[in-house]
């Protein structure tokens, strides 16, 4: 992937991962380009098609865009950061540091992706405390 829309896809971002929220300026590890169709269901390079997103996210989603809502167990379509609203799906939870699904698509999003993990947590509560988060 060129430079240019490596480039063009951090900054429509706004430097966060399109999925959990972690900033990248603050990550250990250099933030990934998404392809949210995957390329081996013919996703394209394709600027719509693509999400900035931090390394654990990037490793869990994989190639999947669908995974099981763990509440009803039906399989339903994963977070889409050009098609839906990260506020529609998600919201913080009462300690402002855990990604909190309010949907079937943010809940299968959240196992999925597994947004929660420790260091994440952890991370988001350092950036509090210097008010650089959420």
């Amino acid at each position: 992937m060129n430079e240019t829309l490596r480039a063009a896809v951090a900054a429509r971002a706004r430097g966060r991962c399109e999925y959990c929220g972690l900033p990248a300026d603050y990550s250990s590890a250099a933030f990934e380009v998404d392809h949210i169709l995957p390329r081996v269901a013919q996703g394209s390079d394709h600027l719509l098609n693509l999400a900035w997103a931090c390394p654990s996210c990037n490793d869990h989603k994989a190639a999947a865009t669908q995974a099981p809502d763990p509440d009803s167990g039906l399989l339903v379509p994963l977070f889409h950061p050009r098609q839906d609203s990260w506020a529609e799906h998600f919201r913080w939870s009462q300690d402002g540091f855990s990604v909190e699904g309010i949907t079937p698509t943010g809940r299968a999003s959240v196992q999925r992706l597994q947004m929660n993990r420790t260091p994440s947590v952890n991370l988001r509560r350092i950036l509090a405390a210097f008010d650089l988060h959420p």
